[in-house]
């Protein structure tokens, strides 16, 4: 069943540093989450290759890419979409086995939205980049003041993207950057580098300036990312992942005052009130617990269901769960992979261990799946449901970041709201309500960067994202990002 393959051009998958393709001594296994097999060699990025990154990107900025115009600057980024586009089942292909995700939400997520993200900043930023504003003021010695304000990009941004949604993550920090005139150096996840080096494939063959998109791979502490956050030549860094990893690089960079954007992790809560459209808040509830095999930090770890229908639901969603199909990528009705690694696994199961020992109720999963073929040297897991647990447990205050919720029940509005709030993070909420005056009320009191009414993971690109608290630092997204990958100047001139 197992049919896809890389391009042979990621057999080594090679570093792509001011306009080449590099290779290097020191290598790592890129491993199958589906068979636990090696997909492929990656060369790790030494020192020396990230010091000259950073300068070829200094001197692309500070040169060739520095004199494009936004019109320009869009031109290229539209063609890299176009050849994504091309090459659509060698993208497919590279997110497919390094994740182990179903082909259909490849084609319908990833991959669309990496071409989506590059378009649809290349239009945005076209339109609203070079637009100026302008003050005039009047001082008392009767003279005026023309004041114009200009935006003008950061320099070389470091862009350190996660192994859950690869090309859309990486492709979503790369465009605005690029677009405000930024140079940028991407570090993909060690656990899936594919995608990436084809995104450089297609940035080279667009005719990108040498220095303007690099790719480096490598590992966090004491290996790639670390030496790029550490680099004094850098101007910013933008990071997806988990919060401790943000905080460690906000303590880095902190000592030279450089900007960050962090998109950082989250106990997301849904909230299912009894006139809620009961079949769709259950397939809603199912969806936004267990897409990605629940690896997505947007994902509903905590469920809090109103008690007149709670025993309703909790016997409805545990049918639906059982019913989920689990296998091979390749087939049409697998709706979950296994998860990215063994390692990730293993924190997964502690927390199915630890769940048990605070006195949760297995309503269903809590294993691993046997398959009778080499599925079972993969990482796959069980969705699992909880009850039981007081909102002061680890299982329902700390982010497991697999396929799994705790369902609790609640009487009040104002109850659920406060307990929806009682958490260390702030990325996003979904509520299930037929009531608009209750969904009215109810959402812009919930503490979240994004809430969703009736629906998830649905988004407008033009609109800001970002979290509260342990879930990040900034917004991005439409002009929210230009408002971070550049900055305002004011000039001011007396007349």
């Amino acid at each position: 069943m197992n049919t896809l393959a890389l391009p042979s051009s990621l057999h080594i998958t090679k570093n792509y540093s001011n306009g080449a393709f590099v290779e290097t001594s020191k290598t790592f296994d890129n491993i199958s989450p589906v068979t636990g097999k090696v997909l492929s060699r990656i060369c790790e990025a030494d020192k020396a290759l990230v010091d000259a990154t950073v300068q070829s990107a200094r001197q692309a900025f500070n040169g060739i890419w520095g004199e494009t115009t936004v019109e320009q600057r869009a031109d290229y980024l539209l063609k890299v979409a176009d050849i994504i586009e091309r090459r659509f089942d060698d993208f497919i292909a590279a997110e497919v086995l390094d994740t182990g995700r179903p082909v259909e939400q490849a084609k319908k997520l990833d991959v669309y939205r990496g071409i989506h993200n590059l378009r649809t900043f290349a239009e945005i930023f076209k339109h609203e980049y070079s637009k100026t504003e302008c003050f005039e003021s009047h001082l008392a010695d009767g003279s005026q003041l023309l004041n114009i304000i200009k935006r003008k990009p950061l320099g070389v941004i470091v862009s350190i993207s996660p192994w859950n949604l690869p090309l859309l993550s990486i492709t979503w920090k790369a465009a605005p950057a690029l677009m405000a005139g930024n140079t940028i150096i991407c570090k993909p996840s060690e656990e899936t580098p594919s995608s990436a080096t084809l995104l450089a494939e297609a940035f080279q063959e667009a005719g990108v300036p040498a220095g303007v998109f690099n790719v480096l791979h490598g590992f966090g502490r004491d290996s790639t990312g670390e030496w790029l956050t550490q680099h004094k030549d850098i101007d910013a860094v933008t990071f997806t992942g988990e919060s401790g990893t943000g905080a460690s690089i906000m303590k880095t960079v902190a000592s030279e005052v450089k900007p960050v954007s962090f998109e950082l992790g989250g106990k997301n809560a849904g909230i299912v009130f009894e006139d809620a459209d009961f079949d769709k808040a259950v397939e809603g509830i199912i969806r936004s617990s267990f897409t990605n095999s629940g690896q997505v930090c947007l994902c509903t770890e905590r469920v809090y269901v109103q008690r007149s229908i709670f025993d309703k639901f909790v016997k409805a969603i545990k049918e639906k769960t059982e019913q989920l199909q689990i296998g091979w990528s390749e087939d049409e009705k697998t709706f979950m992979g296994p998860l990215i690694s063994h390692g990730h696994r293993e924190k997964v199961l502690s927390y199915f261990r630890l769940a048990v020992e605070e006195g949760a109720q297995v309503v269903t999963g809590g294993g691993v799946p046997t398959f009778g073929d080499e599925r079972d040297q993969g990482a796959y897991i069980q969705p699992t449901i909880w009850v039981g647990l007081p909102d002061d447990a680890r299982c329902v205050t700390e982010e497991v970041f697999g396929p799994v919720c705790h369902i609790a029940p609640f009487d009040t509005e104002e109850e659920v709201i406060q307990r929806a709030n009682n958490t260390d993070y702030g990325l996003a909420g979904v509520l299930w309500t037929t009531n608009l005056s209750r969904a009215h009320r109810v959402a812009p009191k919930i503490n979240a960067g994004i809430v969703w009414v009736n629906h998830w993971f649905a988004r407008d690109l033009r609109t800001p994202f970002g979290g509260n608290k342990l879930s990040g630092i900034g917004r991005e997204g439409g002009t929210y990002s230009m408002e971070f990958y550049s900055e305002p100047t004011n000039i001011s001139i007396r007349l």
